[in-house]
């Protein structure tokens, strides 16, 4: 080993006895700087990784490694040196060996010169480190399988430009014949072995953030093969001139035997899989513990069938392996109770007709281009999920995301196919147990708590209800068997003490049918299981079957994984001025049923699990008492709401507004501040300006940082709660200061969720467009005081009703049409010639169950402000509609999902930044690569200058 580190230190110096190491060096660094930040326009793609590194590094290294080794055995042969070396006491394995280390050594300082880079990333947004380390172990890898190829091809000659090109030829070969380029001319099964074949293919697995031992033993057989071949041409260097004798065909054995294995053990590793270290922050690649959990629910067999035609677009091609890969890992988690098919369309019709007639699955058209024409491509890239008589379709545009780049240019990858199969699975299983027999889903023993006045105090409407409910308690009886107990109570039996306890445990008061007849009675129904408590509405119609419907409703509220049910308040209004959530309504969809309510009548619809309020404008009382008294119930309400309203169309504009929740939260303790908060650290987005020239004046839409779009990041979005863990950024539009009143929050426990920065500031006016004349540099008036504006707050525990000392206002009007499960609202509607019943109460406090979730943003998740951001970023921008659904799962104590949202591939993006900043961090790399450069000159300075001195010693003492 230490003549092998002697010749290593000998070629090593030999790179720097001339400016060659130095030229190596330089050309790197610079095309390094110019392929991140000019190539793929680092700061335009604003996605914190190092991506465009790492994609050109596999192309450039087949040049610069081909100069640096193309004299390293061609000069010896040039200059008449080899024979000394060949006739040396030295192995020609310790030959080689050193010279193949002095290389990697030179190849490692070239990419310390780029360390500058993932530093700046990691400044400038959240960088993951796994992908960053894997692309630079992935860099040796190939580099060291380079190296090993331009020795052997400068022992084959004297000529270091013949050793060049043939050099560049063979590398170049071993790139091509992995890459898109190739692969997607080539059949689906014929591109998968090329890529197997290819050197950055298995590149781009590694720099991934994926280390496989069998990428990593690749490059290793690479390596090793192209020395045993270095070692070899050397023998034969020594043997020349000599006939072929017996030494010299056991060494002609001995290498072909060592080649035939190196590339052997490629084969024998391919079966082995599981055997690789996922690198990246969240284990983007490996199954996480959520999907274990939810496969572990199943209760009938899964069925996963994934449908891929074999020719397919060549964006598209590369993601097949990938998924089919993660597809079998799912299979191998599942066990027995999941089982993964791979089909073919395109070669089996029979399969063909099935997808088409079972699941509705249809080729896609893609337009493709050959040697010799563009064509149309009819393509699958679909997989679906079957459980029971239920299924689940995921298309290539549930699995993909697709980055923008410049015009014309598509970077396309996997979005988050762990999440996307998992969330399938999750809601069929959902689904089924919500069809299931309830009271067997049900593992816990369920009492019926029916707190009831006897039928002579009841109003004359109700008295026959309470008949159908003896009815339908029997009914449930029968089908449950011991898992039901009932028990009939009177409130005011006795001294009254159950009354007292109703009211201080739950809030419960005795109905009136009206305020002109106030004679009270109790008619409150709850269904108990374990720690889980629901009440049963009574229904709008009161009749038997609506009664058993409310029943069901309870009962599947019990149901542990059932489908969920979301009531959303949105207004209806047209598109431009912000008020569409479809994009927000179709992912939530994908995890609940969502159903649209306006709160007219002052009831949530029946069998409600979480109320959604989108951007409330002008809520009268009873829509408010609806949502008070919804989270008395112990429901769970998530809403965005602000005192302003901001409205697209041909200008930007804002007004005032009254949400009608104003009082409401401010009982809660809570204050939505009538000003709109501006920070500096915001999005760019495409704003309509003004500019004047020559005194006319032109409208423009200039992409500008728009202060009212706070960009958050790190400890502005709450890292310890489940709602805001997971997300990498937020951008909150046009929102507005919430304050909190701790006098009124002191017995709820208070979560700040996200704040923006502390350079923020607040404006009291409507004045939403940039005005450059006025404020030349941010366009809008900047205080001098600042601070961090809360922007979303999570409440949960005990609260108080904000109706507690007031009658109901459902016994102030009509009677009402609907009813809800949050509220202690109920209505008796009899035949035409009946008058109507309203029976109602206020619940003065929640159970320690109810979670309130405020965002301060009217246009928060809305369409359109998806819409803006999507254009701004060039990807596709979901964070909001990710904070939505975390805050509904956390809302509903369903995690299963949580760790898994948001972790797009593109989800990391960088921090806002001027022109100015940009060009500074920018020119900070290009000097920070001379300053290295200088630093190493300086270093090689240093070691020659003691080298000097040594031997000067040395002559000393010999003289």
């Amino acid at each position: 080993m230490a003549e092998i580190l002697s010749i290593a230190r000998k070629e090593f110096r030999g790179f720097f006895a001339s400016p060659a190491a130095y030229l190596f060096l330089a050309l790197f660094a610079a095309a390094c700087l110019f392929v991140f930040f000019w190539g793929e326009a680092f700061f335009a793609r604003n996605v914190a990784d190092l991506e465009p590194l790492f994609d050109w590094l596999p192309l450039l290294l087949i040049f610069l490694i081909a100069a640096l080794t193309m004299r390293s055995w061609s000069e010896e042969r040039r200059a008449g040196t080899l024979e000394s070396l060949l006739t040396s006491p030295v192995s020609l394995w310790q030959l080689v060996l050193g010279k193949f280390l002095a290389a990697l050594g030179l190849l490692c300082i070239a990419l310390l010169l780029t360390l500058p880079l993932p530093v700046t990333v990691a400044l400038l947004g959240p960088l993951d480190g796994g992908p960053v380390l894997g692309g630079y172990l992935a860099t040796l890898c190939l580099g060291a399988a380079y190296i090993a190829i331009g020795l052997f091809t400068s022992s084959r000659t004297d000529n270091p430009i013949v050793a060049l090109m043939v050099t560049v030829l063979i590398c170049g070969l071993f790139y091509l014949i992995g890459s898109s380029l190739i692969t997607g001319l080539a059949g689906y099964h014929l591109g998968q072995f090329l890529e197997l074949l290819g050197t950055g293919s298995r590149f781009d697995a590694i720099s991934r953030g994926v280390l496989d031992l069998r990428d990593i033993y690749y490059y290793l057989s690479l390596t090793g093969v192209f020395l045993v071949l270095n070692v070899h041409t050397l023998e034969t260097l020594r043997w020349r001139g000599n006939p072929v004798s017996r030494p010299l065909r056991h060494w002609n054995a001995v290498t072909a035997l060592a080649v035939v294995n190196l590339l052997a053990a490629n084969l024998w590793l391919y079966p082995l899989q599981s055997i690789r270290l996922d690198l990246t922050e969240n284990h983007l690649y490996t199954l996480s513990e959520a999907t274990t959990q939810t496969l572990a629910e199943l209760d009938e067999p899964l069925r996963i069938h994934g449908y891929f035609s074999e020719k397919t677009h060549p964006l598209l091609a590369p993601l097949v392996p990938r998924l089919q890969s993660l597809l079998e890992e799912y299979q191998v988690r599942g066990g027995g109770n999941l089982r993964v098919e791979f089909v073919d369309p395109t070669r089996d019709k029979e399969a063909e007709e099935t997808a088409a007639r079972r699941y509705g699955i249809q080729p896609v058209p893609f337009q493709t281009a050959s040697r010799y024409e563009s064509a149309i491509v009819n393509s699958y890239f679909d997989v679906v999920i079957a459980y029971g008589d239920d299924y689940e379709k995921l298309g290539f545009r549930d699995l993909i995301e697709v980055k923008s780049t410049g015009e014309g240019d598509l970077k396309v990858a996997l979005k988050n196919p762990e999440y996307e199969i998992t969330r399938a699975i999750h809601r069929l299983v959902r689904s089924y147990r919500s069809g299931a027999d309830t009271f067997a889903a049900i593992h816990q023993p369920v009492t019926l708590h029916a707190w009831v006045s006897p039928k002579a105090k009841l109003p004359e409407e109700l008295q026959s209800l309470r008949d159908d409910l003896d009815a339908v308690v029997g009914e449930l009886k029968d089908k449950a068997g011991d898992q039901l107990s009932v028990e009939f109570q009177d409130p005011d039996a006795g001294d009254g003490e159950l009354a007292r306890t109703l009211y201080d445990d739950y809030g419960f008061s005795p109905l009136l049918a009206s305020l002109l007849d106030p004679q009270p009675f109790w008619f409150h129904l709850m269904l108990e299981s374990g720690d889980s408590q629901v009440q049963v509405p009574l229904p709008a119609t009161l009749d038997r079957d609506s009664l058993r419907q409310s029943f069901d409703d309870a009962l599947k509220r019990l149901v542990p994984g059932a489908l969920k049910t979301i009531a959303l308040v949105a207004p209806d209004g047209p598109r431009f001025q912000g008020s569409g959530y479809n994009a927000l309504v179709r992912s939530l969809e994908e995890n609940a049923r969502v159903e649209r309510t306006d709160l007219a009548d002052g009831r949530v619809p029946a069998g409600t699990d979480l109320l959604l309020v989108m951007n409330p404008t002008g809520l009268d009382q009873k829509a408010v008492f609806a949502i008070d008294q919804f989270l008395m119930r112990g429901g769970r309400v998530v809403m965005a709401a602000s005192p302003y309203q901001v409205s697209l169309g041909q200008s930007l504009t804002a007004r005032r507004q009254d949400t009608g929740l104003e009082s409401w939260l401010q009982h809660l303790g809570v204050t939505l501040e009538p000003s709109l908060v501006l920070d500096p650290m915001s999005a760019a987005l495409p704003v309509p300006s003004t500019r004047v020239v020559g005194g006319l004046t032109f409208r423009e839409i200039q992409m500008l940082p728009y202060p009212f779009f706070a960009d958050l990041r790190d400890d502005q979005l709450n890292r310890d709660h489940p709602i805001t863990a997971g997300l990498q950024q937020m951008i909150v539009s046009w929102a507005s200061p919430i304050t909190l009143d701790e006098e009124k929050t002191g017995d709820l426990k208070v979560t700040r969720l996200m704040e923006t920065s502390g350079r923020s500031w607040t404006q009291d006016s409507a004045e939403v467009l940039p005005d450059f004349e006025r404020y030349p540099s941010q366009g809008f008036d900047s205080p001098e005081a600042r601070s961090p504006q809360l922007v979303a707050v999570a409440l949960e525990g005990e609260f108080t009703s904000a109706f507690a000392d007031q009658d109901s206002p459902l016994l102030a009007g009509d009677a009402l049409k609907g009813d809800t499960p949050a509220e202690d609202t109920q209505e008796d509607t009899q035949e035409d010639d009946h008058p109507a019943v309203t029976a109602s109460s206020v619940i003065r406090k929640s159970p320690e169950s109810a979670r309130l979730v405020l965002v301060s943003s009217s246009s928060f998740a809305s369409d359109t402000m998806l819409d803006l951001i999507t254009q701004s970023l060039g990807t596709v921008y979901t964070q909001p509609v990710a904070f939505i659904q975390n805050a509904v799962d956390w809302s509903l104590e369903d995690p299963a999902l949580l760790a898994l949202r948001g972790q797009s591939r593109y989800a990391r993006t960088l921090a806002p930044l001027t022109r100015q900043q940009q060009r500074g961090w920018e020119y900070a790399n290009y000097g920070l690569a001379l300053l290295g450069l200088a630093l190493i000159w300086l270093w090689r300075r240093y070691i020659r200058a003691r080298d000097q001195r040594r031997y000067q010693k040395i002559l000393a003492e010999v003289a």
